[in-house]
Protein backbone atom coordinates (compact mmCIF):
# COMPACT_ATOMS: atom_id res chain seq x y z
CA UNK A 1 0.00 0.00 0.00
CA UNK A 2 3.03 2.24 0.06
CA UNK A 3 2.67 3.13 3.73
CA UNK A 4 5.91 1.80 5.13
CA UNK A 5 5.74 4.53 7.72
CA UNK A 6 2.93 2.62 9.43
CA UNK A 7 4.74 -0.71 9.68
CA UNK A 8 6.00 -0.06 13.18
CA UNK A 9 2.45 0.66 14.35
CA UNK A 10 1.33 -2.83 13.41
CA UNK A 11 0.76 -4.78 16.61
CA UNK A 12 1.72 -1.64 18.54
CA UNK A 13 1.95 -2.28 22.32
CA UNK A 14 -0.11 -5.45 21.86
CA UNK A 15 0.23 -8.92 23.23
CA UNK A 16 -1.12 -11.75 21.08
CA UNK A 17 -3.98 -12.15 23.54
CA UNK A 18 -5.15 -8.63 22.74
CA UNK A 19 -5.85 -9.92 19.25
CA UNK A 20 -6.99 -13.43 20.09
CA UNK A 21 -9.50 -12.58 22.81
CA UNK A 22 -11.32 -10.17 20.53
CA UNK A 23 -11.28 -12.64 17.65
CA UNK A 24 -12.72 -15.40 19.82
CA UNK A 25 -15.39 -13.12 21.28
CA UNK A 26 -16.54 -11.97 17.84
CA UNK A 27 -16.43 -15.50 16.42
CA UNK A 28 -18.37 -17.05 19.31
CA UNK A 29 -20.88 -14.19 19.36
CA UNK A 30 -21.60 -14.52 15.65
CA UNK A 31 -21.78 -18.32 15.85
CA UNK A 32 -24.32 -18.13 18.67
CA UNK A 33 -26.42 -15.31 17.27
CA UNK A 34 -26.31 -16.18 13.58
CA UNK A 35 -26.24 -19.99 13.65
CA UNK A 36 -26.99 -21.62 17.02
CA UNK A 37 -29.92 -19.46 18.18
CA UNK A 38 -31.76 -19.59 14.81
CA UNK A 39 -31.56 -23.40 14.88
CA UNK A 40 -32.87 -23.38 18.44
CA UNK A 41 -35.79 -21.15 17.44
CA UNK A 42 -36.65 -23.54 14.61
CA UNK A 43 -36.76 -26.37 17.16
CA UNK A 44 -38.87 -24.35 19.60
CA UNK A 45 -41.28 -23.40 16.82
CA UNK A 46 -41.87 -27.08 16.08
CA UNK A 47 -42.32 -27.87 19.77
CA UNK A 48 -44.85 -25.04 20.16
CA UNK A 49 -46.73 -26.35 17.14
CA UNK A 50 -46.96 -29.84 18.66
CA UNK A 51 -47.81 -28.49 22.10
CA UNK A 52 -50.72 -26.51 20.65
CA UNK A 53 -51.93 -29.46 18.58
CA UNK A 54 -51.83 -31.83 21.55
CA UNK A 55 -52.92 -29.36 24.25
CA UNK A 56 -56.15 -31.33 24.83
CA UNK A 57 -54.70 -34.82 24.28
CA UNK A 58 -55.24 -36.46 27.68
CA UNK A 59 -52.60 -39.00 28.63
CA UNK A 60 -51.72 -41.16 31.60
CA UNK A 61 -48.76 -39.69 33.46
CA UNK A 62 -46.07 -41.87 34.98
CA UNK A 63 -44.18 -41.02 38.15
CA UNK A 64 -41.50 -43.53 39.14
CA UNK A 65 -42.60 -45.43 36.04
CA UNK A 66 -46.04 -46.07 37.54
CA UNK A 67 -49.49 -44.74 36.49
CA UNK A 68 -50.14 -41.28 37.93
CA UNK A 69 -52.51 -38.33 37.65
CA UNK A 70 -53.23 -37.66 33.96
CA UNK A 71 -51.90 -34.70 32.02
CA UNK A 72 -52.00 -33.79 28.34
CA UNK A 73 -49.22 -34.32 25.87
CA UNK A 74 -49.36 -30.64 24.98
CA UNK A 75 -48.76 -29.63 28.58
CA UNK A 76 -45.85 -32.04 28.95
CA UNK A 77 -44.21 -30.62 25.83
CA UNK A 78 -44.89 -27.11 27.16
CA UNK A 79 -42.84 -27.96 30.26
CA UNK A 80 -39.81 -28.52 28.04
CA UNK A 81 -40.50 -25.42 25.96
CA UNK A 82 -40.61 -23.31 29.12
CA UNK A 83 -37.39 -24.84 30.43
CA UNK A 84 -35.54 -24.40 27.14
CA UNK A 85 -36.77 -20.84 26.68
CA UNK A 86 -35.40 -19.81 30.08
CA UNK A 87 -31.92 -20.87 29.01
CA UNK A 88 -32.33 -19.22 25.61
CA UNK A 89 -33.07 -15.92 27.36
CA UNK A 90 -29.92 -16.29 29.46
CA UNK A 91 -27.90 -16.91 26.32
CA UNK A 92 -29.52 -14.05 24.39
CA UNK A 93 -28.79 -11.66 27.27
CA UNK A 94 -25.22 -12.81 27.74
CA UNK A 95 -22.25 -10.48 27.36
CA UNK A 96 -19.25 -11.01 25.10
CA UNK A 97 -16.27 -9.35 26.74
CA UNK A 98 -13.02 -8.13 25.26
CA UNK A 99 -9.79 -6.52 26.46
CA UNK A 100 -7.07 -4.49 24.75
CA UNK A 101 -4.64 -3.49 27.49
CA UNK A 102 -1.27 -5.07 26.81
CA UNK A 103 1.01 -7.65 28.35
CA UNK A 104 -0.38 -7.62 31.89
CA UNK A 105 -3.53 -5.54 31.50
CA UNK A 106 -1.85 -2.33 32.73
CA UNK A 107 -1.33 -0.34 29.49
CA UNK A 108 2.32 -0.02 30.56
CA UNK A 109 3.86 -0.01 27.07
CA UNK A 110 1.11 2.27 25.80
CA UNK A 111 1.65 4.89 28.48
CA UNK A 112 5.43 4.98 28.25
CA UNK A 113 5.28 5.29 24.44
CA UNK A 114 2.50 7.88 24.28
CA UNK A 115 1.78 9.32 27.74
CA UNK A 116 -0.65 11.97 26.51
CA UNK A 117 -3.19 9.47 25.13
CA UNK A 118 -6.22 8.46 27.21
CA UNK A 119 -5.52 4.77 26.73
CA UNK A 120 -8.43 3.42 28.77
CA UNK A 121 -10.88 5.42 26.68
CA UNK A 122 -9.17 4.41 23.44
CA UNK A 123 -9.31 0.79 24.53
CA UNK A 124 -12.96 1.00 25.54
CA UNK A 125 -13.98 2.73 22.33
CA UNK A 126 -12.11 0.17 20.24
CA UNK A 127 -13.58 -2.87 22.01
CA UNK A 128 -17.14 -1.55 22.13
CA UNK A 129 -16.79 -0.51 18.51
CA UNK A 130 -16.49 -4.22 17.72
CA UNK A 131 -19.84 -4.81 19.39
CA UNK A 132 -18.28 -6.28 22.53
CA UNK A 133 -18.40 -5.35 26.20
CA UNK A 134 -15.15 -3.79 27.39
CA UNK A 135 -13.40 -5.52 30.28
CA UNK A 136 -11.26 -2.87 32.05
CA UNK A 137 -9.65 -5.18 34.60
CA UNK A 138 -7.69 -8.15 33.31
CA UNK A 139 -4.30 -9.79 33.39
CA UNK A 140 -2.64 -10.55 30.07
CA UNK A 141 -5.74 -12.48 29.11
CA UNK A 142 -9.41 -11.60 29.15
CA UNK A 143 -10.63 -13.62 32.10
CA UNK A 144 -13.01 -15.84 30.09
CA UNK A 145 -15.76 -15.61 32.71
CA UNK A 146 -18.25 -14.68 30.00
CA UNK A 147 -17.31 -17.83 28.13
CA UNK A 148 -17.88 -19.95 31.23
CA UNK A 149 -21.29 -18.31 31.70
CA UNK A 150 -22.24 -18.94 28.08
CA UNK A 151 -21.05 -22.54 27.96
CA UNK A 152 -22.74 -23.29 31.28
CA UNK A 153 -26.04 -21.99 29.88
CA UNK A 154 -25.60 -23.99 26.67
CA UNK A 155 -24.79 -27.17 28.61
CA UNK A 156 -27.94 -26.65 30.68
CA UNK A 157 -29.93 -26.15 27.48
CA UNK A 158 -28.34 -29.33 26.12
CA UNK A 159 -29.21 -31.22 29.29
CA UNK A 160 -32.85 -30.18 29.12
CA UNK A 161 -32.98 -31.15 25.44
CA UNK A 162 -31.42 -34.51 26.38
CA UNK A 163 -34.28 -35.01 28.86
CA UNK A 164 -36.78 -34.23 26.09
CA UNK A 165 -35.11 -36.88 23.91
CA UNK A 166 -35.34 -39.55 26.61
CA UNK A 167 -39.00 -38.71 27.24
CA UNK A 168 -39.95 -38.77 23.55
CA UNK A 169 -38.04 -42.05 23.24
CA UNK A 170 -40.07 -43.44 26.15
CA UNK A 171 -43.38 -42.23 24.71
CA UNK A 172 -42.49 -43.92 21.41
CA UNK A 173 -41.66 -47.13 23.28
CA UNK A 174 -45.03 -46.93 25.08
CA UNK A 175 -46.88 -46.39 21.81
CA UNK A 176 -47.97 -42.85 22.70
CA UNK A 177 -46.13 -41.58 19.64
CA UNK A 178 -46.00 -43.57 16.44
CA UNK A 179 -43.12 -43.09 14.04
CA UNK A 180 -43.83 -42.10 10.47
CA UNK A 181 -41.98 -44.40 8.05
CA UNK A 182 -39.31 -42.63 6.02
CA UNK A 183 -39.11 -43.98 2.45
CA UNK A 184 -35.89 -45.88 1.86
CA UNK A 185 -34.92 -46.06 5.53
CA UNK A 186 -33.97 -49.36 7.20
CA UNK A 187 -34.49 -49.94 10.91
CA UNK A 188 -32.62 -53.22 11.28
CA UNK A 189 -30.37 -55.40 9.17
CA UNK A 190 -32.39 -58.47 10.14
CA UNK A 191 -35.78 -57.24 11.42
CA UNK A 192 -37.52 -55.53 8.50
CA UNK A 193 -40.49 -54.34 10.57
CA UNK A 194 -38.46 -51.98 12.74
CA UNK A 195 -38.54 -48.19 12.81
CA UNK A 196 -36.00 -47.05 15.38
CA UNK A 197 -36.06 -43.63 17.11
CA UNK A 198 -32.60 -42.90 15.74
CA UNK A 199 -33.02 -39.12 15.59
CA UNK A 200 -33.49 -38.90 19.33
CA UNK A 201 -30.80 -41.47 20.11
CA UNK A 202 -28.34 -39.64 17.86
CA UNK A 203 -29.24 -36.37 19.55
CA UNK A 204 -28.62 -37.84 23.01
CA UNK A 205 -25.11 -38.87 22.01
CA UNK A 206 -24.25 -35.51 20.47
CA UNK A 207 -25.64 -33.62 23.45
CA UNK A 208 -23.47 -35.68 25.78
CA UNK A 209 -20.38 -34.96 23.66
CA UNK A 210 -21.23 -31.26 23.49
CA UNK A 211 -21.64 -31.08 27.24
CA UNK A 212 -18.38 -32.92 27.83
CA UNK A 213 -16.53 -30.32 25.75
CA UNK A 214 -18.37 -27.16 26.79
CA UNK A 215 -18.53 -28.27 30.40
CA UNK A 216 -14.78 -28.77 30.41
CA UNK A 217 -14.26 -25.34 28.87
CA UNK A 218 -16.55 -23.69 31.42
CA UNK A 219 -14.66 -25.19 34.33
CA UNK A 220 -11.09 -24.75 33.04
CA UNK A 221 -11.08 -21.43 31.20
CA UNK A 222 -11.72 -19.43 34.37
CA UNK A 223 -8.31 -20.45 35.78
CA UNK A 224 -5.04 -18.98 34.50
CA UNK A 225 -1.85 -18.99 36.55
CA UNK A 226 -0.84 -15.56 37.81
CA UNK A 227 -0.91 -13.14 34.90
CA UNK A 228 -1.03 -15.77 32.13
CA UNK A 229 -0.51 -19.39 31.20
CA UNK A 230 -1.17 -21.10 27.90
CA UNK A 231 -3.77 -23.72 28.87
CA UNK A 232 -6.63 -21.67 27.44
CA UNK A 233 -4.96 -21.55 24.03
CA UNK A 234 -5.38 -25.29 23.47
CA UNK A 235 -8.78 -25.45 25.17
CA UNK A 236 -10.39 -22.74 23.07
CA UNK A 237 -9.62 -24.59 19.86
CA UNK A 238 -12.46 -26.95 20.82
CA UNK A 239 -15.19 -24.32 21.16
CA UNK A 240 -16.47 -24.97 17.66
CA UNK A 241 -16.52 -28.71 18.29
CA UNK A 242 -18.70 -28.25 21.35
CA UNK A 243 -21.20 -26.10 19.49
CA UNK A 244 -21.05 -28.41 16.47
CA UNK A 245 -22.25 -31.41 18.48
CA UNK A 246 -25.03 -29.28 19.97
CA UNK A 247 -26.13 -28.18 16.50
CA UNK A 248 -26.17 -31.78 15.25
CA UNK A 249 -28.39 -32.71 18.18
CA UNK A 250 -30.76 -29.78 17.65
CA UNK A 251 -31.14 -30.66 13.98
CA UNK A 252 -31.78 -34.32 14.80
CA UNK A 253 -34.43 -33.51 17.39
CA UNK A 254 -36.16 -31.15 14.97
CA UNK A 255 -36.16 -33.82 12.27
CA UNK A 256 -37.31 -36.44 14.75
CA UNK A 257 -40.27 -34.32 15.84
CA UNK A 258 -41.32 -34.07 12.19
CA UNK A 259 -41.32 -37.87 11.94
CA UNK A 260 -43.70 -38.72 14.80
CA UNK A 261 -47.46 -38.49 15.29
CA UNK A 262 -49.53 -38.84 18.45
CA UNK A 263 -51.56 -42.02 18.85
CA UNK A 264 -54.67 -40.73 20.63
CA UNK A 265 -56.15 -44.23 20.52
CA UNK A 266 -53.30 -45.64 22.62
CA UNK A 267 -53.58 -42.73 25.04
CA UNK A 268 -57.29 -43.42 25.46
CA UNK A 269 -56.81 -47.14 26.04
CA UNK A 270 -54.12 -46.52 28.65
CA UNK A 271 -56.38 -44.11 30.53
CA UNK A 272 -59.38 -46.45 30.38
CA UNK A 273 -57.29 -49.26 31.85
CA UNK A 274 -56.30 -47.23 34.91
CA UNK A 275 -59.40 -45.95 36.69
CA UNK A 276 -57.62 -46.31 40.02
CA UNK A 277 -55.79 -43.04 39.31
CA UNK A 278 -59.02 -41.29 40.32
CA UNK A 279 -58.26 -42.32 43.89
CA UNK A 280 -56.39 -39.04 44.32
CA UNK A 281 -59.40 -37.02 43.21
CA UNK A 282 -61.82 -38.94 45.41
CA UNK A 283 -59.79 -38.75 48.62
CA UNK A 284 -59.11 -35.05 48.07
CA UNK A 285 -62.80 -34.29 47.54
CA UNK A 286 -63.71 -36.25 50.69
CA UNK A 287 -61.18 -34.28 52.71
CA UNK A 288 -62.64 -31.03 51.39
CA UNK A 289 -66.12 -32.24 52.32
CA UNK A 290 -64.95 -33.13 55.84
CA UNK A 291 -63.37 -29.68 56.21
CA UNK A 292 -66.63 -28.07 55.07
CA UNK A 293 -68.66 -30.13 57.58
CA UNK A 294 -70.50 -32.11 54.91
CA UNK A 295 -68.88 -35.46 55.74
CA UNK A 296 -67.62 -37.32 58.78
CA UNK A 297 -65.53 -39.91 56.95
CA UNK A 298 -62.30 -40.52 58.87
CA UNK A 299 -58.91 -40.82 57.15
CA UNK A 300 -60.01 -40.57 53.49
CA UNK A 301 -56.46 -41.22 52.29
CA UNK A 302 -56.27 -44.58 54.06
CA UNK A 303 -59.71 -45.46 52.72
CA UNK A 304 -58.65 -44.89 49.11
CA UNK A 305 -55.28 -46.50 49.69
CA UNK A 306 -57.03 -49.68 50.80
CA UNK A 307 -59.28 -49.55 47.74
CA UNK A 308 -56.71 -48.79 45.05
CA UNK A 309 -53.11 -49.53 46.01
CA UNK A 310 -51.60 -52.16 43.73
CA UNK A 311 -54.98 -52.91 42.16
CA UNK A 312 -56.64 -52.48 38.79
CA UNK A 313 -60.17 -51.14 39.14
CA UNK A 314 -62.86 -50.72 36.52
CA UNK A 315 -65.08 -47.73 35.96
CA UNK A 316 -67.97 -49.63 37.52
CA UNK A 317 -65.87 -50.31 40.62
CA UNK A 318 -65.06 -46.64 41.10
CA UNK A 319 -68.62 -45.48 40.44
CA UNK A 320 -70.00 -47.99 42.94
CA UNK A 321 -67.51 -46.81 45.54
CA UNK A 322 -68.40 -43.14 45.02
CA UNK A 323 -72.14 -43.87 45.21
CA UNK A 324 -71.84 -45.23 48.75
CA UNK A 325 -69.80 -42.29 50.06
CA UNK A 326 -71.41 -40.06 52.65
CA UNK A 327 -70.55 -36.69 51.13
CA UNK A 328 -72.51 -33.74 49.77
CA UNK A 329 -74.61 -34.38 46.67
CA UNK A 330 -72.83 -31.73 44.61
CA UNK A 331 -69.43 -33.24 45.35
CA UNK A 332 -70.73 -36.74 44.66
CA UNK A 333 -72.18 -35.66 41.32
CA UNK A 334 -68.84 -34.09 40.43
CA UNK A 335 -67.01 -37.34 41.16
CA UNK A 336 -69.55 -39.49 39.31
CA UNK A 337 -68.98 -37.54 36.10
CA UNK A 338 -65.21 -37.68 36.44
CA UNK A 339 -63.33 -39.95 34.05
CA UNK A 340 -59.60 -40.67 33.67
CA UNK A 341 -59.49 -38.68 30.41
CA UNK A 342 -61.20 -35.65 31.99
CA UNK A 343 -59.07 -35.63 35.14
CA UNK A 344 -56.45 -33.31 33.69
CA UNK A 345 -56.95 -30.16 35.75
CA UNK A 346 -55.66 -27.07 33.97
CA UNK A 347 -53.32 -28.97 31.66
CA UNK A 348 -54.83 -27.65 28.43
CA UNK A 349 -54.74 -24.08 29.71
CA UNK A 350 -51.15 -24.48 30.92
CA UNK A 351 -50.07 -25.80 27.52
CA UNK A 352 -51.17 -22.54 25.92
CA UNK A 353 -48.85 -20.46 28.10
CA UNK A 354 -45.88 -21.16 25.82
CA UNK A 355 -47.57 -20.08 22.61
CA UNK A 356 -46.38 -16.85 21.02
Amino acid sequence: LGRNDLLELTHFACTSEDINNLSYAITVRDAVQQVWLPRVEKLLTKLRELSAEYADAAMLSHTHGQPATPSTMGKELAVFIHRLERQVKRIENGEYLGKFSGATGTFSAHVVAAPDVNWTKESEDFVTGLGLTWNPLTTQIESHDWQAELYSAVTLFNGILHNLCTDIWSYISMGYFKQIPVPGATGSSTMPHKINPIRFENAESNLELSNAILGSLASTLITSRLQRDLTDSSSQRNIGLGFGHSLLAIDNVTRGLNEIALSREVLGIDLSDNWEILGEAIQTVIRAEVAAGRSSISDPYALLKELTRGKRLSGDDMIAFVNQLEIGEEAKARLLTLRPHTYVGLAEELAKRVQK
